[in-house]
């Protein structure tokens, strides 16, 4: 297979996962701190805001492209294996039913949130 095809099928995953971790918050078998780590990475990459804008060379990707995998991968991790598997169905259907991911209005009002808490905070650090 050559990179971009492996790079396709990653992504897939990555994609498939993130739709997972959703299903897997909503689980009864899911320990607390996977599920509280869990919806935190949902809520942010189910957002349409990404905390750091796309738009800023080099860095706007930073999340896309290893941030936001490696906390996938972590909560992946933490998820007992029944419950992965039953979860990772379950995407697979909504994947194959919907033909996209869901979108969350709470990650986005979470990364609002997030900037108008930091432009505060620089404000108060900045004025005398």
């Amino acid at each position: 297979m050559t990179i971009s095809g492996n790079l396709k099928v990653w992504a897939k995953r990555i994609k498939r996962d993130g739709v997972t971790l959703w299903f897997a918050g909503k689980h009864p078998d899911t320990p607390w701190f996977a599920k509280a780590l869990g919806l935190f990475v949902v809520a942010y990459a189910l957002s349409p805001i990404d905390l750091i804008p796309d738009f800023i060379p080099v860095l706007g990707y930073v999340d896309d492209i290893l941030l936001l995998p490696a906390l996938i991968w972590l909560t992946v991790n933490l998820l007992p294996k029944p419950v992965l598997a039953a979860c990772r169905v379950q995407a697979d259907a909504w994947m194959a039913e919907k033909g996209s991911k869901p979108s969350s209005r709470t990650g986005a009002i979470m990364i609002i949130v997030l900037w108008i808490a930091i432009g505060a905070a620089a404000w108060y650090w900045l004025t005398p």
